[in-house]
């Protein structure tokens, strides 16, 4: 393994990647990182939520059944004021989160996961990019006025068929492609996994995630990424073998084409 050489040991311990919070006029948002986590409250004001990656655990929304759950990549998410909610997954996933502080309450009292909202998916990512790089020209209201509105959507208030891509073969495909990131992954062995043509597979995870395969892919790679910056001291050029970038200087790339900021941005030791 190459997280274990004498060079790895001697960098400094790191932090770990922190939430990050922008509150701007009645808006508070939110991005949590992806990491494990076990959590119990009742919903003092309505949150709307967009998970970026697989999740699954346990959680009770509403109810006192706590059953198992897998929370869709690219899935937006409403909880109600007044909802009791037990959520907790050993491995979690990123995670944008935003509540209004003014005390005007949100509409909707039904709770709701796994809602595919093309319009969801471009704020949720220009939110995270903005979170991660804070610019000027960051408009955080209008933005989350329009993921508000989106999640109170009244024609879309169940997630789209998922298709052949249902939860337990998402799961199957998160291992099959966490075990194989740091070779060569394609279209053509994730559909054969799963016994698909490639045309139907690729139609049936777009229809389920709102992404295509390549994008998924390339995501599952940051995602690993971030989590070996987070949880080893292992260098850079390591962690982009690892995860299967061409080389860290393609890992870097990547990183700011789709999150705005460079690895060593997210990176930050403990001084």
């Amino acid at each position: 393994m190459v997280f274990m050489s004498h060079r790895n040991r001697l960098l400094p311990p790191l932090l770990p990647e922190p939430i990050r919070r922008v509150e701007a006029g009645p808006w508070a948002i939110e991005l949590l990182p992806g990491a494990a986590y076990a959590t119990r409250y009742v919903a003092s004001q309505a949150t709307i939520g967009f998970a970026f990656d697989s999740q699954r655990g346990l959680h009770a929304i509403g109810s006192d059944r706590v059953h198992p759950f897998d929370a869709t990549p690219n899935g937006l998410a409403f909880v109600p004021a007044g909802c009791d909610v037990l959520s907790e997954s050993p491995k979690g996933g990123e995670y944008l989160r935003v509540m209004r502080t003014d005390g005007v309450a949100l509409a909707g009292d039904r709770a709701f996961n796994n809602r595919i909202d093309q319009q969801a998916i471009t704020l949720a990512l220009r939110m995270r990019a903005a979170l991660l790089h804070a610019s000027v020209e960051d408009d955080w209201e209008a933005w989350a006025l329009a993921l508000a509105e989106r999640a109170q959507d009244n024609e879309a208030l169940s997630a789209p068929p998922l298709g052949s891509i249902t939860g337990s073969r998402m799961r199957l495909l998160d291992e099959f492609i966490d075990a194989g990131l740091d070779g060569q992954l394609g279209i053509q062995a994730m559909a054969g996994l799963l016994g698909l043509s490639e045309g139907y597979f690729i139609r049936a995870f777009k229809n389920a995630t709102g992404k295509s395969p390549h994008s998924y892919l390339i995501d599952r790679r940051l995602a690993k990424a971030r989590a070996l910056m987070r949880d080893s001291t292992a260098r850079l050029a390591e962690i982009a073998q690892t995860c299967g970038f061409n080389s860290q200087a393609h890992m870097a790339t990547t990183f700011r084409q789709r999150l705005g900021v460079s690895p060593a941005q997210l990176r930050i030791p403990i001084r």
